[in-house]
């Protein structure tokens, strides 16, 4: 159910809320028939989300400070608070699948929400419900390997080789059945991760060429989960190109 806001409880009730859930907030006015229209289906998408999106109304002629400071020009107007900033916008009587993708993309998807648990079980379930996020394919397939179960892990990832995670994983997997790096990934498993990029760069030397692919593919992958302004990812990448 929308709460109405007005001037004196729009910093509590908008600005300050907003900071823990999203804010959705409806600028309209009695006499606009399009906002009777759109109110509705704005409603209906809030209750859907059981209470990770909140509804906020605004009556513009009676708060018309509200309406100047967001630069509210015609309504219905519905602007999307986050962090006590607007961070998404709506304008005019929008169709009711509009308005779903924009509450859509406030709230984390059942596939997020597994992701996050990051339990082998839960990652799973996120793989079978969207196949093709990478991000999650990565996550199923380290997990596995923390079991040891390498061809499991590999069955997750080689779908994904197009990115620079998943083909890392990939790459230690196929080396790591060759023999080759096999020090360098039990030290990545303690969580010494300069000491495996170390122990990877020196396999490169009077390495085969499709071992010295494979190699180069696992240090990007390492190298993937860092910003690229990463002193440390600059310094491997240079490294990296160097003795290639």
């Amino acid at each position: 159910m929308a709460i109405d806001v007005a001037e004196a409880s729009f910093q509590a009730e908008v600005i300050e809320r907003s900071r823990s859930v999203p804010v959705v907030v409806d600028f309209w006015a009695e006499w606009c028939g399009p906002c009777r229209t759109l109110t509705p289906v704005l409603e209906a998408a809030e209750a859907a989300r059981a209470g990770k999106v909140v509804l906020a109304k605004v009556d513009v002629d009676a708060n018309q400070g509200l309406a100047v400071r967001y630069g509210v020009q015609g309504i219905p107007a519905v602007k999307v608070f986050r962090d006590g900033a607007v961070v998404g916008e709506l304008v005019g009587a929008v169709p009711g699948a509009q308005v779903e993708a924009l509450f859509d993309g406030l709230v984390p998807s059942r596939a997020d929400e597994l992701l996050a648990a990051g339990d082998e079980l839960s990652l799973r379930e996120a793989a079978e419900l969207e196949p093709r996020r990478a991000d999650i394919a990565v996550a199923l397939a380290r997990a596995r390997l923390e079991r040891d179960a390498a061809d499991e892990a590999l069955a997750a990832v080689e779908p994904h080789e197009g990115d620079f995670a998943a083909a890392g994983i990939v790459a230690r997997i196929r080396l790591a059945k060759r023999g080759i790096g096999v020090a360098a990934f039990e030290a990545l498993d303690r969580g010494e991760r300069d000491v495996a990029l170390d122990a990877l760069l020196a396999e490169l030397d009077g390495a085969a060429d499709d071992a010295r692919e494979q190699i180069r593919r696992a240090v990007i992958g390492l190298l993937a989960d860092l910003d690229p302004g990463d002193p440390v990812a600059r310094e491997y990448r240079r490294r990296l190109a160097t003795a290639l």
